[in-house]
């Protein structure tokens, strides 16, 4: 198990390893280019290739690139098509620097309903998994159910993996969202009902990485708000749990907390994790 956090690549891409060790991180997510626009940057070579060093030479791995928060494989025809392009652009970016995967949100069907959206959605990722290469994962991050997002249970990520049917399709389970779109991780009884649903309608095997984030909302509210480890609505007490379950045993935990100042992950939240880590057993 491993203990991570989402740091800025600004300065450089090379510039993220310098930023995970200077808070403890074990394992790092990146964004590739800019979340907020379509335009994608090609890396630099000799970044690539400094990144990669670091990465190998501090022990902070594995890598997860997260996608454009643009993406919508939900929305009208033109959305979709930008969204397979940026897509691709972020898994072959994970194929240069050796990522584990790319991590994206569904989006939203826009009113229309999953099952209207269900068969473009899916033809969509295949596109994207046709013109990608086949190192990294594909990974959908589970939504926390407000307005008409796509993904918030754990049934329609199923469905979706299964029309897919592709061995590079893993997923991303947050805990924030999760705790939001009425899954209880609050007790050990709870993590275990929670997984048990998973492993029934997308396989356990299919985890591929945990977003730990606290809650700033109560349980089941939709509403997508992230908060410091032990601070929020779920408490220390929901990470205990969740971290002890078999299921999270040799998962990378990456956190995108708000940070004690504000300004992102740190050490304190870091420290935190790697607190209750160390609590439930060298086996972890």
């Amino acid at each position: 198990m491993k203990i991570g956090a989402h740091v800025s690549t600004s300065g450089g891409l090379q510039t993220a390893i310098d930023r995970a060790s200077a808070i403890g991180a074990e394992a790092i997510q990146i964004f590739a280019s800019s979340p907020r626009a379509w335009r994608f940057r090609a890396l630099k070579e000799e970044q690539v290739l400094s990144f990669k060093e670091k990465s190998t030479s501090g022990q902070i791995e594995p890598t997860f690139i997260h996608g454009s928060y643009l993406v919508n494989i939900g929305g009208t025809p033109e959305l979709v098509e930008k969204s397979i392009t940026c897509l691709i652009d972020n898994m072959n970016a994970a194929n240069q620097i050796g990522a584990e995967g790319v991590i994206f949100h569904c989006g939203s069907h826009k009113g229309r309903g999953f099952d209207t959206i269900f068969d473009q959605a899916t033809e969509a990722l295949r596109h994207v998994l046709d013109q990608s290469p086949e190192g990294p994962y594909l990974i959908l991050e589970n939504s926390a159910g407000s307005g008409d997002h796509v993904g918030s249970k754990f049934n329609q990520i199923g469905r979706m993996i299964n029309a897919i049917a592709s061995d590079q399709v893993k997923v991303c389970l947050d805990t924030q969202h999760s705790y939001a779109a009425g899954y209880n991780l609050t007790t050990s009884e709870g993590v275990s009902a929670v997984m048990e649903e998973f492993d029934r309608e997308i396989g356990l095997d299919r985890l591929a990485v945990v977003h730990a984030n606290d809650s700033k909302v109560d349980f089941s509210s939709g509403v997508d708000r992230h908060e410091n480890i032990g601070d929020g609505y779920m408490g220390t007490k929901a990470f205990k749990a969740i971290m002890a379950h078999e299921a999270f045993k040799d998962t990378t935990f990456l956190l995108e907390v708000p940070g004690i100042d504000g300004e992102g992950p740190d050490t304190e939240n870091v420290d935190r994790m790697k607190k209750i880590r160390a609590e439930i057993g060298p086996d972890f």
